[in-house]
């Protein structure tokens, strides 16, 4: 294993002996696959294209997030930006790495998240896309379109993971192959037409089974969270570590989001009324602006209270994306007096 991540980190070196431009093109790459864009920018996108969509890319990528933290406290994966300093490869020759303000994530590093859930969430927005695109045009290169810019996505995101030393390339691939398998798989399962129970039950079965594994683990006598001591200890700036990368915030956001589809199916559309496609752009536009504007709230300091403050923030999220605001237009554009349709 030590070979895989002295190749590893020669493999970073020479990410980040590129050009300077490319630094903030691997950072933005980054940012913009963090798992969290999947809850709040791709998930309204996608159900305003189309609801059983949307519901399909929230879904899968709140079970493979869900999975991705259970499969890092069982595989203690290492970071690249402590374990250059813990293995003593640091002091021994010449190491040339940098830190960013988005390299010191807390929690385990295998697999990787940001390939994983990114893989799995957004594969039935791609085979979406390329279903319309077949129905709109005979060339096979077009209808290749979404699953090309799918593939050079994933290898872009795990790439500036390798850059930022969030993850070792092994890691990141393992990501990559979990997130296209899961995809795959859960597609043919969403919940699109499910009863609020069945989000609640999941809900509390999300939270339970974690907080379960937790206290058994540590029962059992061993450190779950010794990738929180590990990152705080080699971070090169203590204000880089953020509470948003530890595994209770995704399981807190797992949950939330779980919760949020039960609280948009217990306040349904009546039967037979949707958007307009004038009604369906307006809709994605201000569900990411609420979205947005909902998760730049302040969060608490205490831990405790930030991690149920973001629990709710991730529950207000679907309710407000696959119910309120299709509601809202709705009753904007139906004519005064018009009775709803049964």
């Amino acid at each position: 294993m030590d070979a895989l991540h002295i190749t590893g980190i020669r493999f970073a070196e020479v990410l980040q002996s590129g050009p300077p431009w490319l630094e903030k093109f691997w950072i933005s790459v980054t940012t913009l696959a963090d798992p969290k864009c999947i809850f709040t920018v791709c998930f309204p996108l996608a159900y305003f294209l189309d609801r059983k969509v949307g519901v399909s890319v929230l879904w899968t990528g709140l079970v493979s997030e869900w999975l991705n933290v259970v499969l890092k406290w069982f595989l203690f994966g290492e970071r690249p930006f402590w374990w250059v300093h813990e293995s003593g490869l640091a002091s021994k020759e010449l190491v040339t790495l940098r830190q960013f303000p988005v390299s010191c994530e807390t929690g385990p590093g295998s697999p990787s998240g940001h390939c994983m859930i990114t893989g799995a969430a957004l594969w039935p927005l791609v085979t979406a896309l390329r279903t319309l695109a077949s129905r709109h045009f005979r060339s096979p290169t077009v209808k290749l379109i979404p699953f090309g810019a799918y593939v050079v996505l994933l290898l872009a995101v795990g790439l500036s993971r390798v850059f930022i030393l969030a993850h070792f390339p092994h890691q990141v691939v393992s990501g990559i192959l979990a997130g296209v398998a899961l995809g795959w798989r859960l597609q043919a399962y969403t919940p699109a037409a499910h009863a609020p129970g069945f989000f609640i039950t999941t809900t509390l079965a999300l939270l339970l089974s974690c907080f379960a594994l937790h206290s058994l683990v540590i029962a059992a006598g061993i450190d779950i969270d010794w990738s929180i001591r590990l990152a705080t200890k080699w971070c090169s700036d203590p204000t880089w570590l953020r509470l948003d990368t530890r595994p209770f915030a995704s399981v807190c956001r797992d949950a939330g989001s779980a919760l949020g589809l039960g609280l948009a199916a217990g306040f349904p559309l009546h039967r037979g009324e949707w958007l307009d496609p004038r009604q369906r752009v307006a809709g994605a536009v201000l569900a990411l602006g609420a979205v947005q504007g909902l998760h730049r709230l302040l969060q608490p300091a205490n831990v405790t209270l930030w991690y149920g403050t973001s629990f709710l923030k991730f529950a207000a999220g679907p309710w407000l994306v696959a119910s309120l605001l299709p509601q809202l237009l709705l009753s904007l554009a139906r004519p005064r007096g018009s009775p709803h349709t049964e």
